[in-house]
């Protein structure tokens, strides 16, 4: 009873939701599949299009935390993410092709728009009780389009990209950046994404409060609050 009145009063304060956009609203991984599929199209490439995945998903996400951490740079991530898989399926490959290929991934992927179950709906029930944003590493000149292509950009009041403000997610300088931009204070925020070490940690050692958008059913201490859909926020809010 003591849990659910905490609960209760946290929903209450809070007046800010901030979400992580890739792998917590838009589909990242369904998209970025059909992006490559298409791009391979275009550049009359016979690739084994799930192969080439089951690599390239994993490699992505290690060039991401590299990223994340400042350890390569956003032009090292483009090239480095594609060249390690056509290495790994042991497909040749030119460096021009491969940058044809980047800037094509790029140009490309906000043509598709698949968005995880449930959307719509808790964005509309979120709506008329809290003013809703977006906190993203994602590239700018892509992910404002992700959103306005998706439909769901009009959720949004503001959208903060990690390239304006010169930071990315777990580093707290973003955070205190996206609550002074919509005027907003750390008690009444939380944040919600699906990354554990950008998204929560980041927020947490902020002092900010956050969901864990817990899609892949990790094992997580039971005092995180996390979802394994995104209609089950009405559980916290």
């Amino acid at each position: 009873m003591i849990r659910f009145l905490d609960k209760l009063f946290y929903s209450m304060k809070i007046k800010h939701i901030f979400f992580d956009l890739d792998h917590t609203l838009w589909d990242f991984e369904k998209n970025s599949a059909k992006t490559f599929e298409h791009i391979f199209s275009l550049n009359n490439m016979a690739i084994d299009i799930q192969k080439f995945l089951n690599y390239y998903s994993i490699i992505n996400r290690d060039y991401w935390r590299l990223f994340r951490n400042d350890k390569v740079s956003k032009e090292d991530l483009r090239y480095g993410r594609l060249k390690d898989t056509f290495d790994k399926i042991k497909q040749p490959i030119s460096d021009d092709t491969i940058n044809k290929l980047s800037e094509d991934y790029i140009e490309h992927l906000s043509s598709f728009n698949y968005l995880f179950g449930g959307v719509f709906e808790i964005l509309d029930y979120l709506k008329p009780n809290y003013q809703m944003h977006i906190i993203t590493n994602g590239f700018s000149e892509v992910q404002n389009q992700k959103l306005i292509n998706s439909k769901i950009d009009s959720y949004f009041k503001n959208i903060i990209t990690s390239e304006e403000v010169g930071v990315k997610k777990p580093n707290p300088k973003i955070f205190a950046h996206a609550l002074n931009a919509v005027d907003a204070q750390i008690g009444e925020s939380v944040m919600i994404g699906d990354n554990w070490e950008a998204d929560i940690m980041g927020a947490k050692s902020y002092g900010m409060r956050a969901i864990f958008c817990n899609f892949e059913n990790q094992s997580v201490d039971d005092s995180v609050e996390s979802i394994q859909y995104l209609l089950e926020l009405k559980k916290y809010l």
